[in-house]
């Protein structure tokens, strides 16, 4: 199971890696850091006899468990300990038979505080400085104070603070420059073939472009002024601390920064079959087709209106898999309106084109390009202000989705269909939840995606070893 962890033929380390591999799994279990770990490991004669050490054996280093996920990470299973888990479950046969799939995800809080725009340049220009020596002497503007954390100024003054940001930036770019001047940066900030510049080096300066971009507008190219740009970049980096830490929205109203945990399980035996982490911004119904991927017999997928995809839709049907997932919610020009759906459309034929006809009976083309617009009707409409609120009247778009989107709320229209989501979905939640307060899983412990999806897959392996108890399958 573990041979392909020691690449060397020379020896082998004194301490097993299916040993490490059990302490992981009961430090999860517990929610206990490194050192609180191997200290169960010395005293905890519970911890040795499952183990298997002798009553004297003093344990090992706390530092011994960061190397060995440093060194599952970095191998060519990085999910090993899960796997190995899954194929236990397996050979148990407790999912034989059993084809209902709920997919679910959750916001896992990150271990890093959120930086602003400031903070994020001053601390990687303090970085790329200190990683590469070449810049360590490029002079950069006796304005700033560098040896603080943020710029000493009044945050109040907003010229004042585009007037700071606009020398950081430059300052950023200064840097970027010199660096590619001696031939660490091709033209595009990629390393060119005979850079010097180890991944790290060139992932601080790569770092270093993007928060020095992401938030802000150029105002001035002569001066080399920039503000603050309004509203939020579509994939921001959240800290420089851990640049993979994302926004995270489940909802308009819920809002964190972090990650997202995804997780399959069988409905019938709570047996989590599939788990993967994402950055906080990632589509669920992309995910869907990788905790699905290992599915290959036909299943019944339950979701909720994240997995609401044409895309993942036409994958589920390729697999020869079936869906109950709840359609997102309608948007309506007036509330309490019409719909979408209070639209008739009659598909095109070989002899007229595609119409669409109004609750008012009105029945207008709908062009090549999905455009159909009633606003010659719309004024003397009795039922326009149910319709809509613009002044020249209702125009509707019609795109790619708008079929798929029609035909999976008729779907989910039927009383048979919302009482199986009802009976079966919200069981995917206790689990969340159980892993959160149970395991101590709400609060990641690392940075980055590697080491926190190996985290996560910890506490899915030992939610499932309790299954397996709960159901006396001990052997």
């Amino acid at each position: 199971m573990f041979a392909h962890l020691y690449p060397s033929g020379t020896g082998r380390p004194s301490i097993p890696a299916s040993r490490i591999a059990s302490v992981m799994v009961l430090q999860t279990l517990e929610g206990l850091s490194d050192r609180e770990a191997l200290d169960q490991v010395r005293y905890n004669l519970r911890w040795k006899l499952a183990l298997g050490l002798d009553l004297e054996d003093r344990g090992v280093d706390p530092s011994v468990l960061t190397y060995w996920r440093n060194r599952i990470k970095n191998s060519t299973t990085p999910t090993l300990i899960f796997d190995l888990a899954r194929e236990l479950i397996n050979e148990t046969k407790i999912l034989n038979h059993h084809t209902k799939r709920i997919l679910d995800s959750t916001v896992l809080v990150d271990a890093v505080i959120t930086q602003d725009t400031m903070t994020q340049i001053v601390a990687q220009i303090k970085r790329v400085r200190k990683l590469i020596p070449a810049l360590a002497s490029v002079p950069l503007s006796d304005e700033i104070d560098y040896s603080r954390t943020k710029p000493a100024i009044d945050y109040a003054d907003e010229d004042r603070i585009n007037e700071t940001l606009s020398i950081l930036v430059r300052d950023a770019k200064t840097l970027i420059d010199r660096a590619r001047a001696l031939g660490y940066l091709g033209d595009d900030e990629d390393q060119t073939s005979d850079s010097p510049l180890g991944d790290q080096q060139l992932g601080a300066l790569g770092l270093l472009g993007v928060v020095a971009h992401q938030d802000v507008e150029l105002v001035d190219e002569e001066r080399g002024a920039y503000r603050l740009t309004r509203g939020v970049a579509k994939d921001r980096v959240i800290s420089t601390v851990d640049p993979e830490s994302r926004h995270v929205h489940k909802s308009r109203k819920n809002y964190s920064d972090g990650y997202k945990g995804h997780i399959a399980i069988d409905a019938d035996t709570e047996i989590i079959t599939s788990a993967t982490l994402t950055k906080g911004n990632a589509s669920d119904a992309e995910v869907a087709k990788e905790l699905l991927e290992l599915e290959h017999e036909s299943v019944r997928v339950y979701g909720d209106s994240g997995y609401s995809s044409m895309d993942l839709s036409r994958h589920l049907a390729e697999k020869s898999h079936s869906e109950v997932i709840k359609p997102r919610p309608l948007t309506m020009a007036v509330p309490d309106g019409y719909s979408v759906d209070d639209f008739v459309v009659t598909e095109a034929t070989n002899d007229t084109p595609a119409r669409v006809t109004c609750p008012a009976g009105h029945t207008v083309m709908i062009s090549a390009k999905g455009r159909a617009s009633f606003t010659k009707y719309c004024g003397t409409c009795p039922l326009r202000d149910r319709c809509t609120r613009s002044k020249r009247g209702r125009v509707m778009t019609f795109g790619p989705n708008h079929a798929y989107g029609r035909a999976q709320r008729e779907r989910w229209g039927t009383e048979e269909t919302q009482t199986a989501y009802r009976a079966i979905r919200p069981g995917i939640e206790r689990i969340h939840a159980q892993m959160k307060r149970k395991l101590n899983g709400s609060k990641l412990r690392y940075r980055g995606i590697a080491k926190n999806t190996m985290h996560y897959l910890l506490l899915g392996t030992v939610w499932n070893l309790k299954v397996l108890l709960r159901n006396n399958l001990t052997r």
